[in-house]
């Protein structure tokens, strides 16, 4: 008798410690199970250097989503950047995305800067006016040669 409770105690002991692994790897790892709060929205852009996957998606500095996805559109030129927008924030067709840089040189994220006289925008549908990653090293490289 005194074994067969040792041996459940130690049983769920384990289980609870791997749903605890579990939780902690969800969490960390930023993964959205069963989630439905953000929609979809697309932007394609001509440089989308040093933009990653999971990068902040912002507005008026507030996060408000995160980039889902980068591809290539080979037939128009472009990088198209899928990007999860919180419910709560309302797009419109007008809306400008940009890629910006927190400081100097740190990471990149995309900036929303908000429309207000377009269609709202649906799940699935792609902002048209965007402004592409400013490239610093061909900027320093354009002062030091003098061509600025």
């Amino acid at each position: 008798m005194f074994k067969m409770k040792k041996e459940t105690a130690v049983g769920i002991f384990v289980i609870m410690g791997l749903l605890a692994v579990v939780y902690m790897s969800v969490k960390l790892g930023n993964v959205q199970l069963f989630s439905d709060k953000y929609y979809l929205v697309k932007a394609g852009f001509s440089d989308i250097t040093g933009l990653k996957v999971n990068a902040p998606v912002q507005m008026y500095g507030v996060e408000i989503g995160f980039v889902s996805d980068i591809g290539l559109d080979q037939k128009k030129g472009m990088a198209v950047v899928s990007m999860m927008v919180s419910k709560e924030v309302e797009l419109t067709d007008d809306a400008i995305a940009a890629i910006k840089t927190n400081g100097l040189i740190g990471d990149k994220y995309l900036k929303l800067v908000p429309g207000g006289l377009g269609d709202p925008v649906k799940p699935g549908d792609t902002l048209f006016d965007t402004q592409p990653a400013i490239d610093l090293e061909a900027l320093i490289s354009k002062f030091a040669f003098g061509e600025i």
